[in-house]
């Protein structure tokens, strides 16, 4: 038996068009309602044949659903809510997709209507491309989505969020979301931040080198402008919202920049070496763990 009857999905781009092409795939005879802040997507959705129905705004398109998705930025979270909340039907389960989760809860725990159950979740899958022709239906096949219902949340509507989120390929953990937010500011929030700012660094220098930095960018700086390369709009929004653990894991990525400095001015070698050796071991880790691939050059296709 399917988890849910009917599923709204607020926002069409990456992430929500790739859920509902993964719906349409994993459980074909949900009945799909979609919608977007833009018309233009809207439209667009309508001719790539996503859904069953594209509601006009969140109001309608929550209406009798059974799971309402999130996938609009985390900035934009309350007065979606406050337009949906009097369409929500009895039992009802609002969700998100969102990259930070202690301020859904804190934005949205208030907005809910006493009937209506608040499950969110964090599918930990992405690509730099963004709008309704990036998504794919295998995106979240093989990758983990982590839960963090707030405290007393109804056992039977985590269970079926979890159930929804396996039928789609993904590996489900539930977990507190301030932790949540934590970790994530470790392992995505602050390489982005990273991304960006490398990136930024490159582009005033390439007024001084005459364009070199891009004529001769070398895998690492490539990497970084792929990253960099994601939805401005979404991840201003993830660092305002997850500012607190951002804060702190920046504080600590700062004093291991100074370490690796000062052994570089001395000539500490040693030092140099074990670190890169542990950070080698982390990446053959991620490889075994099956969240990349050992293909040479990250799999690409030479021409990417």
């Amino acid at each position: 038996m399917l988890p849910f009857a009917r599923v709204a999905i607020v926002g069409m781009g990456l992430i929500g068009s790739s859920l509902a092409r993964a719906i349409r795939a994993a459980m074909p005879t949900v009945r799909l309602v979609v919608t977007d802040a833009d018309p233009a997507v809207r439209a667009r959705v309508l001719s790539l044949n996503l859904a069953d129905d594209v509601a006009d705004g969140a109001g309608a398109a929550a209406v009798d659903a059974d799971l309402v998705v999130l996938a609009v930025p985390l900035g934009a979270f309350a007065a979606v809510m406050a337009e949906m909340a009097p369409e929500l039907a009895p039992g009802a389960i609002v969700s998100d997709v969102g990259s930070a989760k202690g301020i859904v809860l804190d934005v949205l725990g208030p907005l809910m209507p006493p009937h209506a159950h608040l499950v969110p979740a964090h599918p930990v899958a992405g690509t730099e491309k963004s709008g309704p022709d990036a998504g794919f239906a295998a995106l979240f096949e093989g990758r983990w989505c982590i839960l963090t219902p707030p405290t007393g949340a109804d056992p039977a509507a985590v269970a079926q969020v979890s159930e929804f989120w396996t039928r789609l390929g993904s590996k489900v953990e539930v977990m507190d979301a301030r932790h949540h937010d934590l970790v994530l500011a470790v392992t995505s929030h602050i390489p982005h931040l990273i991304a960006y700012s490398i990136v930024g660094t490159a582009s005033d220098l390439e007024g001084v080198t005459e364009g070199e930095v891009i004529k001769y960018s070398a895998g690492g700086f490539r990497d970084f402008t792929r990253i960099a390369a994601s939805d401005p709009t979404m991840w201003r929004d993830v660092f305002l919202s997850n500012k607190d653990a951002v804060l702190e894991v920046l504080a600590r990525v700062s004093e291991d920049l100074s370490a690796l400095q000062r052994a570089i001015r001395w000539g500490d070698g040693d030092t140099l070496h074990s670190r890169f050796s542990q950070s080698r071991a982390i990446r053959q880790a991620i490889v075994e763990a099956g969240q990349d691939t050992a293909a040479p050059d990250f799999g690409r296709n030479a021409q990417e």
